[in-house]
């Protein structure tokens, strides 16, 4: 892509919709005629920033407004004077804050905000050859999908990321197979679903920490083992055996550090959930109490929706004691 094309582009991407409402509420810091390597590091740090305060209070309150006049600040360095050997920096840098931006705004279900922004970070990889960033907002892009209730998208999304695997990484080959079993269990597929944990998890056992990018500093076991575990929930769900899913699960609620606060929350609701449809109304109340008094702690539409799935499921408990007690304090505690 010419890079007038592609200036072109992002500036539609960037003006598109409430995007640049919201980008505009705060005054806008003065963009430098040239670009320093000093700002192409404040844009990776910012990145890195911004990513551990989703992980850790989500992505529903003040960190999407920090996060949006970042990145109007960042991506406007693309229209300055970027000397050569900064131009492929600047592009990856961008395409890195951009994802964190887009999973904010998904995480507050301004969905067509992170699709533009999951979108214009792939651009940006895509513009300098940055393979691993290219994967990583393909990964998010097929989750949007997928979550959204287009697993078939998702699944597309997941394999285009997966173009030219042999420029990955293991751990970016199994973030992207994880994706793919999301998508491919969300469809009912069971034995493409195993068939794609069992590549992610053979990959993930092949991973040399020291040999990967920062960028997937976040996955590791917990992160593995959730991803997996919510892959085999919707199987099991649909009737296959749970006893894998539960172990992984509870893997992954063992594992998270308090840095990842929102995404054990994830997995511990999808683990009271499970065991609860799987006929363990007593362990899945315990799990269940915890999961609301974590979600109470976050800025997290997504984690309140979990909450709301495992309100629907406790509902054929109803009768037993406390079962009602945590549903009510669900509906009175998050917005579903």
């Amino acid at each position: 892509m010419e890079r007038r094309n592609f200036l072109a582009a992002t500036s539609t991407v960037l003006a598109a919709g409430p995007l640049l409402q919201l980008m505009n509420t705060a005054p806008a810091a003065a963009t430098p005629s040239a670009v320093r390597p000093t700002d192409v590091e404040q844009i990776r740090t910012a990145a890195s920033t911004l990513r551990s305060w989703d992980n850790l209070y989500g992505g529903a309150g003040v960190v999407r407004d920090t996060a949006l006049a970042q990145l109007h600040w960042a991506a406007s360095l693309l229209n300055s004077n970027c000397p050569a050997p900064l131009r492929a920096g600047l592009f990856s840098a961008v395409s890195r804050l951009a994802t964190v931006v887009g999973a904010s705004a998904f995480d507050a279900f301004a969905h067509e905000d992170a699709h533009r922004l999951f979108a214009f970070a792939t651009s940006c990889a895509e513009e300098v050859d940055n393979w691993p960033l290219r994967a990583i907002s393909y990964n998010l892009r097929s989750r949007q999908a997928t979550w959204r209730g287009d697993p078939d998208s998702g699944l597309t999304l997941a394999e285009l990321g997966l173009a030219r695997a042999d420029r990955l990484s293991p751990a970016e080959c199994s973030m992207l197979h994880n994706a793919r079993a999301r998508a491919l269990a969300k469809m009912g597929r069971t034995h493409q679903t195993l068939a794609a944990i069992g590549a992610s998890d053979e990959l993930f056992a092949s991973i040399v920490p020291a040999n990967e990018g920062p960028w997937m500093a976040y996955y590791d076991g917990a992160q593995h083992h959730g991803d997996t575990g919510h892959a085999l929930f919707d199987l099991a769900l649909a009737g296959h055996p749970p006893q894998e899913a539960l172990q992984r699960l509870q893997t992954a609620v063992d594992s998270h550090g308090d840095g990842f606060a929102r995404s054990r929350t994830f997995s511990r609701t999808k683990l009271a959930s499970l065991r609860m449809a799987a006929g363990d109304p007593e362990q899945a109340l315990a799990d269940g109490r915890i999961a609301l008094a974590e979600v109470s702690q976050l800025r997290s539409l997504r984690a309140n929706h979990e909450l709301g799935e495992l309100s629907r499921i406790a509902h054929r408990h109803r009768t037993t004691s406390g079962i009602r007690d945590l549903r009510e304090q669900i509906t009175s505690t998050v917005v579903v």
